[in-house]
């Protein structure tokens, strides 16, 4: 079983940017305006390189992709939005999700493997709690690969030791559920802890 990380083992991600937004005063249209067109560059097949893509193979540093997007923001009151710190002030709000936390723990004592697959935003990961919930981690800037590349689903079932055929994978973003499928994974589109589980129980034959 692998999993994403944020919006499937946290609180969705439009909920800790929302309350950042507000926090920082930071004018919602201007941010839609950009993060629609990045989002968009990263999830096209034609295109290779573009902001987003460079901060999650580790192409870029978080503080190069924090003046990036600061330049494209603006204060409500028409004001400059300061670079520093913005991406650990963006994910500030995150809250871990307990039920998919349990999932993945029960998951383990029914003797699964369990992996996280995640593109990095920044290096807020509760890297603690990592060694309870999983036999293998990979996040993309550390390995110079990110969803939807086939490439790293591969590597992610490569390190649990496991054929993709035989791995599950559970992310919020339905392009990268669609691309694990395509290398060959089960794919599941998260959008509640307990949609997840039911269909998790359902494919694995057993109660989680």
């Amino acid at each position: 079983m692998i999993t994403d990380w944020g919006g499937v083992m946290t609180n969705p991600i439009i909920e800790t940017v929302t309350v950042w937004l507000e926090a920082e005063a930071i004018d919602r249209a201007s941010y839609l305006t950009v993060m629609r067109t990045w989002v968009a560059q990263a999830y096209d097949a034609g295109a290779d390189t573009n902001p987003i893509c460079a901060l999650e193979r580790g192409e870029c540093t978080e503080a190069e992709f924090e003046r990036l997007l600061a330049e494209q923001l603006v204060r409500s009151d028409g004001g400059a939005v300061e670079p520093d710190g913005l991406l650990a002030k963006m994910f500030a709000a995150t809250v871990l999700d307990q039920v998919m936390h349990d999932m993945i723990r029960a998951a383990r004592l029914a003797g699964l493997r369990t992996g996280l697959l995640s593109n990095s935003w920044g290096a807020s990961y509760p890297r603690h709690l990592f060694p309870e919930l999983f036999d293998a981690v990979v996040i993309s800037a550390e390995v110079g690969m990110r969803k939807p590349e086939e490439r790293i689903f591969r590597h992610a079932a490569e390190l649990l030791g496991l054929e993709p055929g035989e791995c599950v994978f559970i992310d919020d973003i339905e392009e990268n559920v669609a691309a694990a499928q395509a290398a060959g994974l089960i794919g599941v589109y998260h959008r509640t802890a307990q949609e997840t589980t039911e269909r998790l129980t359902e494919l694995l034959g057993i109660t989680l």
